[in-house]
């Protein structure tokens, strides 16, 4: 399989993403944290016409451009029912339904926490996932909605992949997550890899994406080995 993937920032930290399937050429948007600089992006690439969005939840700075790409590029957008509540949305997607981007399949998981709906992005075939606000670099997504229970459980769920697989994030908040985790995990191992994020960071290289495995080590919410440690993680670190 071949799925190009191009990342750039937008807003004040979020990541936007173009992605194209090789065999067919269809391009999609995951998320449309600014629809301007998706567009900017796409003519840039030339990659042609934005075929479909592919939206994981609600918030604004995730669907805010779905209006204007909709008016202008005519696109399918695809996403769970809680889009509708602030954005355009043609079809709706819930837990085990499969989007197509072109040859390259993607299974819709359910992860509730971060809101009631939000969903990820997976294509196992491609080693990959769009994980919107529910997994981050050493983080994971405030629970605005949602439960520590549910979010625990969601977590699991990515956790259950297999470690080689590349995750998308859609916020570059790493270094901010790895003082949280040093402050939790005193392993040398642990201290090497926040330095390595602290100075791609000052470098102003993007961190994300990461991989599985290296989340399975050393990210604190995917270490927590029950819904109370989880809990008090996350409680922790809303008010580190």
């Amino acid at each position: 399989m071949t799925l190009d993937v191009h990342l750039f920032p937008c807003r004040s930290d979020n990541y936007g993403f173009l992605i194209r399937d090789g065999a067919t050429g269809v391009v999609a948007a995951v998320d449309t944290p600014d629809a301007a600089r998706i567009l900017e992006e796409l003519e840039r690439l030339g990659w042609g016409r934005l075929d479909l969005v592919l939206n994981t939840h609600w918030h604004l700075d995730h669907t805010e451009g779905n209006e204007r790409l909709k008016a202008e590029a005519a696109c399918e957008i695809v996403g769970p029912q809680e889009v509708r509540r602030v954005a355009p949305l043609d079809r709706v997607v819930a837990d085990g339904d499969t989007v197509m981007v072109g040859q390259t399949r993607f299974q819709v998981v359910a992860t509730p926490g971060h809101t009631l709906g939000h969903v990820v992005f997976h294509a196992p075939d491609d080693g990959l996932a769009f994980v919107g606000d529910t997994l981050f670099a050493l983080g994971c997504g405030r629970l605005f909605e949602g439960t520590p229970e549910q979010m625990f459980d969601s977590l699991q769920r990515i956790k259950a992949w297999p470690d080689a697989t590349v995750i998308w994030c859609a916020h570059e908040y790493s270094a901010a997550n790895a003082r949280f985790a040093l402050s939790l995990d005193d392993r040398p191992e642990t201290a090497a890899h926040a330095q390595s994020i602290f100075a791609a960071r000052e470098r102003g290289e993007p961190t994300v994406p990461t991989v599985l495995g290296t989340e399975k080590r050393f990210n604190p919410f995917l270490t927590a080995g029950n819904v109370a440690a989880f809990a008090a993680r996350r409680a922790a670190k809303d008010a580190f």
